[in-house]
């Protein structure tokens, strides 16, 4: 079932998430569903509170974008073992950040029509429970550990807004406003404030 994603201002998106357990009502049910409503916006990623629930809860395709990028690109974003994960992320915690850091071009769902670049850590380390909740601990980098990172932090209350410079934000501020007040269009189901 494709669910609305909660647009920017819902104070939600602000909460830091709790941890589930293994028992979670209709847990398949909301994965499933998580994924339906990541695909149906053209997502790479989508996190439990961007469709309203405070939990440690994401899923990330980056399999999809590996697959639509050229040889040249790939060899950009991605390292040479690596062809894009489409996993789920319950409970994650990041064990691990390298020194490296690079800079990419970042959206987000529940930021509609914006993006901006954003600093990362090129590799991370992190331990989580998959969809079958069996606990993993993986090594993520490039273009991969990027999209797991945003999503990771949303689980955290921190939007890629929260990395800009004070001035970058100043010029975007009337646009996000305007997303807030739902002054805007999506081709996907969106909750304004």
């Amino acid at each position: 079932m494709k669910r609305p994603i909660l647009a920017y201002g819902h104070s939600i998106l602000k909460q830091k998430c709790n941890d589930i357990e293994k028992n979670y009502p209709e847990l398949d049910k909301l994965i499933a569903d998580m994924w339906e409503t990541m695909k149906n916006a053209n997502g790479c990623g989508l996190a439990s509170p961007q469709i309203g629930l405070p939990i440690r809860l994401f899923v990330v395709d980056s399999k999809t974008t590996f697959e639509n990028l050229d040889e040249a690109d790939r060899e950009i974003y991605f390292d040479k073992d690596d062809k894009g994960i489409m996993e789920t992320f319950i409970n994650a915690k990041i064990i691990e950040r390298s020194a490296e850091l690079w800079e990419d071009e970042e959206g987000c769902l529940s930021i509609p029509n914006l993006s901006q670049k954003v600093k990362r850590p090129w590799t991370i380390s992190i331990e989580y429970y998959n969809k079958d909740f069996d606990f993993q601990t993986k090594t993520f980098s490039g273009t991969t550990a990027r999209m797991i990172q945003h999503e990771y932090d949303h689980t955290e209350g921190i939007l890629y807004l929260d990395y800009l410079k004070p001035l970058t934000r100043r010029l975007m501020e009337s646009k996000l406003k305007k997303i807030a007040k739902g002054q805007i269009k999506t081709k996907y189901p969106i909750k304004f404030v």
